[in-house]
């Protein structure tokens, strides 16, 4: 369970990051024109796609993870996870050279040109759409939840952490959404400050808990003997 609420922190911290890239999404749903009830479910259709989509990436994560686990790879896999975390950190916070996939760039670039076509649209239905695209965009706070929802011992396990991550989210968002509201300037620049030794002690976490310690909520025991002898019947 605590690795639970390790996703809801990672969640409600990362969206402080969420305001600056999907603050913009959240104010120009098409719901403006709407009354006050109509309004609410707008908004909750929105988050809730983004769960979704969050839900339905860990899902394929969570085979993937799975796998690893039965193949007694759970700990190593974990241990690679938390160094890409802290070599991304010194890469795109410790460096004035930014690491950017063009790939990545281009998804980006087309989900936005899809999101727009659902931004003009005057339904409740468009802002569950474009809370499912929203939840696809390109985000180092998403990467970090995907990277710790793959290395998840169970397929639901996995899925329930995107969860936990999508509703920590929430909070922040429907202030952005209903209120308009944005997180003052001071507040933003304390927290990008503060975000890249966030980001370290999640590395440093995913490393100890790949290292088998048997410490609680840092570093728990995982079987792997009992993962190997699973079978079909």
């Amino acid at each position: 369970m605590q690795w639970f609420i390790y996703a809801f922190i990672l969640g409600f911290a990362g969206s402080f990051h969420c305001v600056g890239m999907c603050g913009a999404i959240a104010l120009s749903l098409p719901i403006q024109h709407l009354h006050s009830t109509q309004k609410n479910f707008g908004i909750l259709f929105y988050n809730i796609g983004r769960i979704i989509t969050y839900a339905i990436i860990g899902l394929f994560l969570g085979l993937i993870g799975r796998a690893f686990y039965i193949g007694g790879l759970q700990q190593t896999i974990s241990i690679v996870v938390g160094i890409v975390m802290l070599l991304f950190v010194v890469a795109n916070y410790l460096t004035t050279k930014k690491v950017q996939l063009k790939f990545i760039l281009k998804f980006q670039v087309y989900i936005q040109a899809v999101l727009g076509n659902f931004l003009v649209k005057q339904s409740l239905s468009s802002s569950f759409f474009i809370g499912l695209l929203n939840g696809l965009l390109p985000c180092g706070m998403v990467y970090f939840a995907l990277a710790a929802a793959l290395t998840s011992t169970t397929i639901y396990g996995s899925i329930f952490f995107m969860i936990m991550f999508g509703i920590g989210t929430i909070p922040l968002m429907i202030l952005v959404s209903y209120f308009g509201v944005f997180v003052n300037l001071s507040l933003r620049n304390s927290i990008k400050k503060a975000m890249p030794y966030f980001m370290l002690c999640i590395g440093v976490l995913f490393i100890l808990r790949g290292l088998n310690l048997n410490i609680p909520f840092i570093s728990p025991l995982i079987d792997n003997a009992a993962a190997r002898t699973i079978s079909c019947h």
